[in-house]
């Protein structure tokens, strides 16, 4: 099977980006290696801007727009980081960005995104209604689409914090993403084909949200219904473009439970000093509660984003 995003696509994508995000830093953690027995590498994307890597995906995305495709704009779907990170990639080339969102979605992120001059259209927090709710802002605007994860310039820009993480830290037995769409995690696996080839890719994701790990098994996808988890950036299915390359290069889907989230990103606040938001943590929590995987390996961990309503703090760690 021959992917339909390739390393080449992923090296361009660095190269076009570069300057325009930051090469976020990989850090370590004793007190987590212990808890973990393995040697964990975090690759912080939770410093990247806009807090969270999607601003990758989106910036290479906007960048590859021909002049006459940005001059109508461009429009998404997204609960929040997508959206925030398409509206400052927009903004920096001087493009209209038009971003439907959930009604549901975390205050923090409805502030963020109509912050960075984005318009915002609300939707029912349903697939149905995010489709239809921006087919009709793209018919009203010529906007061009711009997907949250199933796009291959979106794909090929996400791929690129797994490549900075294998560059500077050689010779990991394992990376793992966390799993909502697939763009991540679909990225991080061509990347690190192309720069490690021995080197096993999982992801991981919500038990409540298990579409990826239930279409994984099964050999076709299975969209996600009622997805009720806290990490509100992994509540999407896979697409028709991350779901060929996940079967290619990503060896297992690993789920945890609400609990176990909510305890790492626990830990990682506590013990790494650094704030993540929910998706952030369920790739750690995987790792604690998958011992038998990860023991006595090293372990890169893809820390996808850090956007959090710290209001919400004291009900989440109340239940740890």
């Amino acid at each position: 099977m021959t992917s339909v995003v390739t390393f080449s696509d992923i090296l361009e994508a660095a190269c076009r980006i570069g300057s325009f995000v930051h090469r976020t830093p990989v850090l370590t953690c004793g007190a987590l290696d212990r808890a973990s027995g393995a040697r964990l590498f975090f690759k912080c994307e939770n410093f990247q801007k806009v807090g969270v890597f999607k601003i990758r995906g989106a910036t290479n995305a906007v960048s590859l727009l021909s002049e006459e495709e940005a001059s109508r704009g461009v429009a998404t779907h997204s609960s929040g980081n997508h959206a925030a990170a398409l509206a400052v990639a927009a903004r920096r080339r001087g493009v209209k960005a038009y971003v439907v969102m959930p009604r549901n979605a975390p205050g923090v992120k409805k502030e963020a995104v109509a912050g960075y001059g984005a318009e915002i259209i609300f939707c029912e927090p349903t697939l149905d209604s995010r489709g239809s709710t921006l087919a009709d802002v793209m018919a009203r605007t010529g906007a061009s689409l711009v997907h949250p994860y199933n796009d291959r310039r979106v794909i090929a820009g996400q791929g690129t914090a797994a490549m900075e993480l294998c560059e500077e830290t050689p010779g990991l037995d394992v990376v793992i993403a966390p799993v909502g769409g697939g763009g991540l995690v679909s990225g991080t696996a061509i990347a690190v084909n192309g720069m490690s080839a021995g080197t096993t890719v999982l992801a991981a994701e919500p038990e409540r949200a298990d579409d990826a790990c239930r279409s994984f098994r099964a050999g076709r996808i299975i969209p996600v219904e009622h997805p009720d988890t806290i990490a509100d950036g992994l509540r999407t299915s896979l697409g028709s473009l991350t779901f060929p390359i996940i079967r290619e290069y990503v060896s297992d889907i690993l789920t945890v439970s609400e609990d176990a989230i909510v305890s790492s990103m626990r830990l990682i606040w506590e013990r790494m000093k650094i704030v993540v938001e929910p998706s952030a943590a369920v790739p750690l929590a995987a790792i604690l509660g998958h011992p038998g995987t990860f023991s006595g390996k090293r372990v890169g961990v893809i820390l996808s984003g850090g956007n959090v309503d710290l209001s919400r703090a004291g009900e989440w760690f109340g239940r740890a």
